[in-house]
């Protein structure tokens, strides 16, 4: 009897499962469906994290920017078509990151990047005044007194044929991200081994490729998989930095007497003239919500989220564009050209606010990096419910969303041969901010943009006026994969020599 009881309810649960994949095709049915396998549907194609570029890159051109594919437990729409993006990104009903993001609840519990719509909202709230252009302009001295360090242990990979970038400015950007947004220093450069940076860069892999694996999407099946009890180990890991960090800060502020007195933290937010450094982390030990102060299980939730966010897209950008360079000659002459006008003979004095905001041609140089290698090659949403997109075009309630964003960079229709590294296209034509999304776009664009394009105008221009770059011997090709972040799985090699400045 119990046997047949079980029989039923499976019978039941198939049943109903088909049914609702049913419906949810139908309604999706004006959009073209990959083909694929029986139960697994496109699984397999997408079964190798160092494949995943090429081949959703293929399914975007094939069907011109918007198709869906059946992973087997859920279908995700694939999108790089401007129009609809403008639709997803504009659309105060998709605010919600997809399931996807849950995966990193572990790691980033609910942070701005991952919130639901209700929390990301008073979140932004909290943390914007931390990006205020004045507050920004007192950060300028923590990136020159870090890129001059990197520019110290650069030395010795000079004359080299080949040196991988990636490392030294990845760390360089972990340390600048703890020192303006935490207000401490913990010399990543200097101890380079760091735990904190292996273990994000594992917690990258292991998210992405849930997202890809019908076997560890399933929090019922996960568990039998290595990734789980290694992602348990690197969450450790991470909250246990965080947590240190925090503790740290606290203990600043108990001696500087701003944990007795917050309307002293708040005058140095609202006087924007004042010349003391604010650390974002003081913001949110600061803050308060319904009159009580926040816990620390939201703070490090926060914490976590910009350490991780602050740190790994830029030093993803900086050390693309450091290759670009070193392939383009041509450009780079042009770039250093301009370090030579605004810095004149004094080559090493210090970087002021004012040489950032002139440094326009290599604003184009890091734009068109970003075009090529965007730091996040994809965004993810989720429908809240049922939303009519045109006439007979819906998106179901709980439909994934899946944003191109390396795929739309790429595109020939709104990049002229997009393969070309070319700053000039940012100087001749005014993009649609729905063409060009390497910081997103809509209310849920990254709050942090202009801090990470003053990070890197400031670290690439102190490298551009020490080194000259040149291509590695023999010459590098990069090989792409989307995790959380772009990187390349052989490095980001080039080769650096002393530069003459006379």
């Amino acid at each position: 009897m119990i046997e047949l009881f079980s029989a039923l309810v499976l019978m039941f649960v198939a049943c109903w499962w088909l049914y609702s994949k049913k419906k949810e095709e139908e309604k999706i049915a004006w959009i073209p469906k990959v083909p694929g396998f029986p139960l697994i549907g496109n699984a397999w194609d997408l079964r190798s994290h160092s494949d995943r570029l090429q081949v959703l890159s293929s399914y975007s051109e094939q069907f011109d920017g918007l198709f869906y594919l059946d992973l087997g437990v859920r279908k995700i729409i694939v999108i790089s078509d401007v129009k609809v993006l403008e639709f997803i990104l504009t659309s105060t009903k998709m605010l919600n990151k997809s399931k996807e993001y849950g995966f990193l609840d572990k790691w980033l519990g609910k942070g701005l990047l991952t919130a639901p719509a209700l929390r990301w909202k008073r979140s932004r709230k909290i943390i914007t005044p931390a990006f205020h252009f004045s507050i920004l302009r007192q950060f300028v001295q923590v990136y020159e007194t870090n890129a001059n360090i990197l520019v110290k242990l650069l030395d010795k990979e000079t004359g080299k044929e080949s040196m991988d970038i990636f490392p030294y400015i990845k760390a360089c950007a972990l340390d600048i991200i703890c020192e303006t947004s935490m207000g401490v220093s913990i010399n990543a450069q200097v101890d380079n081994k760091s735990d904190y940076v292996f273990a994000v860069n594992e917690m990258s892999r292991i998210v992405v490729d849930r997202s890809f694996s019908a076997i560890k999407q399933l929090d019922l099946l996960y568990p039998l998989t290595r990734d789980f009890y290694k992602e348990r180990k690197y969450v450790k890991t991470l909250h246990s930095y965080t947590e240190s960090v925090i503790r740290s800060r606290k203990e600043e502020l108990k001696g500087k007497d701003l944990e007795k007195n917050p309307e002293k933290l708040k005058n140095v937010y609202e006087d924007l003239g004042v010349k003391e450094k604010v650390a974002f982390l003081d913001l949110l030990l600061q803050a308060t919500s319904d009159g009580e102060p926040l816990p620390d299980w939201y703070i490090r939730e926060e914490v976590d989220t910009l350490m991780f966010e602050g740190h790994d897209t830029t030093a993803a950008a900086m050390s693309f564009c450091l290759f670009c360079l070193a392939e383009h000659l041509d450009v780079q002459a042009k770039a250093v050209e301009e370090q030579r006008t605004i810095f004149g003979e004094n080559r090493n004095r210090a970087i002021t606010p004012e040489d950032i905001h002139e440094m326009k041609y290599l604003e184009l140089v890091i734009k068109e990096t970003l075009r090529l290698y965007p730091s996040v090659p994809f965004i993810s949403r989720e429908c809240e419910r049922e939303i009519q997109y045109e006439d007979g075009k819906t998106f179901p309630a709980g439909v994934n969303i899946f944003l191109y964003v390396y795929g739309l960079l790429r595109n020939p229709k709104i990049f002229p041969d997009p393969e070309k590294f070319d700053p000039g296209r940012f100087e001749e034509t005014d993009f649609s901010p729905f063409s060009y999304l390497p910081f997103s776009a809509g209310p849920r664009n990254c709050i942090g943009q202009k801090f990470a394009m003053h990070e890197m105008k400031a670290v690439i221009s102190k490298v551009l006026r020490t080194y000259e770059l040149v291509s590695a011997n023999p010459k590098h090709r990069l090989q792409l994969i989307a995790e959380l972040v772009l990187k390349s799985t052989n490095g980001i090699r080039i080769k650096l020599e002393k530069r003459n400045w006379d």
